[in-house]
């Protein structure tokens, strides 16, 4: 690590410690050049996870975007907004625990399907119009028919 004062590359480590949040090691370090010292933050290096989507276009994936969508399913449910970001913190971890950094967008809808599925059925019944595109009230009909002899 490189002195921010003089340049030198000789450094020792005084003090170690976890950062607040809990994200970071934040280190204290001392310069064996000009004896100065200045504090170091050490951070995974995550790698950013890729959607595919329909048309081939990658795009990094977005807690936002998801949060938007399973906030607009959850509409006037009796869901809370604590749930919802577990919700997502959830989906996020199970994406990120895949071997793939590549994921069609395919992938993303089912497991938000599944797990709004658990949740709340209106909510899952919402979400499935929108992302499966559905044309008519037949549609609708026969995926509320599937979610009745699941009973």
């Amino acid at each position: 690590m490189k002195c921010p004062f003089c340049g030198e590359n000789d450094n020792k480590v005084i003090d170690s410690r976890l950062s607040k949040e809990g994200n970071a090691i934040r280190r204290r370090r001392e310069c064996l050049g000009c004896s100065r010292r200045f504090t170091t933050y050490e951070t995974v290096e995550e790698i950013p996870l890729m959607i595919i989507k329909k048309d081939k276009r990658r795009e990094v994936f977005s807690r936002e975007k998801v949060r938007a969508g399973i906030k607009k399913a959850c509409e006037k449910r009796e869901i809370s907004m604590d749930a919802i970001e577990s919700f997502v913190e959830e989906l996020e971890r199970d994406l990120r625990e895949a071997e793939e950094k590549e994921i069609p967008s395919r992938v993303v809808g089912e497991k938000t399907m599944a797990k709004l599925h658990e949740l709340d059925k209106v909510a899952y019944v919402r979400f499935a119009s929108v992302y499966r595109d559905f044309k008519d009230v037949h549609d609708f009909v026969t995926e509320l028919k599937t979610l009745l002899d699941q009973r």
